[in-house]
């Protein structure tokens, strides 16, 4: 599997055009590039060009409140599957939206990614959990998503929420409060099973 920490210093600028992808297609914007924790603090975000653009996504299908999507050039494939919260307290800030994301590249050989975007700024110190099925996992926040540090932990959680009916979000946002989000879990397995035929993720 393909370290992933090099992603982070491009985060910012890779989400940028996917939400203006997604404004023209009017899809979900949330970036479908994955970060992972480094060993030490991430450096903030550089404009660097980007080296694979996979052009405008088009949806697999959706169950539930989840959606499966997929995006395609000569250089490979991105599947992602989007949902929306339930509940969202406190509603992400104006203009963004709280979504959930699980993506798999083909030119990287990655697959599993999990994210969650809060919508509002985290604080980065502290540890985001993930409640899902009696089980907990500890997430690590940048700007305002939380991320899984390894692969192997990001497996265990698409695991997990394929099974269970529900999962819960617990962060500290930057000024101090508490924001937690919760996500019905229906229909997740279906739309999981779409990415993971369009990019031949096998489990």
């Amino acid at each position: 599997m393909t370290a992933r920490g090099d992603y982070l210093p491009r985060m910012r600028t890779i989400r940028l055009l996917f939400i203006g992808l997604a404004c023209a297609c009017l899809l979900p914007g949330p970036s479908v590039f994955a970060a992972k924790k480094p060993k030490s603090k991430p450096a903030p975000a550089a404009a660097a060009p980007l080296a694979f653009d996979p052009g405008p996504a088009k949806s697999l299908g959706s169950a539930g409140s989840w959606t499966a999507y997929l995006a395609q050039n000569k250089s490979g494939k991105v599947c992602y599957l989007v949902g929306q919260p339930e509940k969202a307290e406190p509603p992400a800030a104006k203009g963004k939206s709280a979504m959930a994301m699980v993506t798999h590249r083909t030119q990287d050989n990655v697959s599993n990614v999990v994210s969650f975007d809060i919508g509002v700024a985290l604080n980065e110190d502290a540890d985001v959990t993930l409640d899902v099925g009696g089980g907990r996992f500890a997430l690590f926040a940048k700007d305002e998503t939380a991320w899984a540090a390894t692969a192997e932990l990001d497996k265990a959680i698409v695991a997990a929420l394929a099974k269970e009916k529900r999962v819960v979000i617990n962060a500290t946002l930057k000024k101090g409060h508490t924001a937690r989000d919760t996500y019905a879990l229906g229909g997740f397995a279906k739309a999981l099973a779409l990415i993971d035929k369009a990019c031949d993720v096998r489990r």
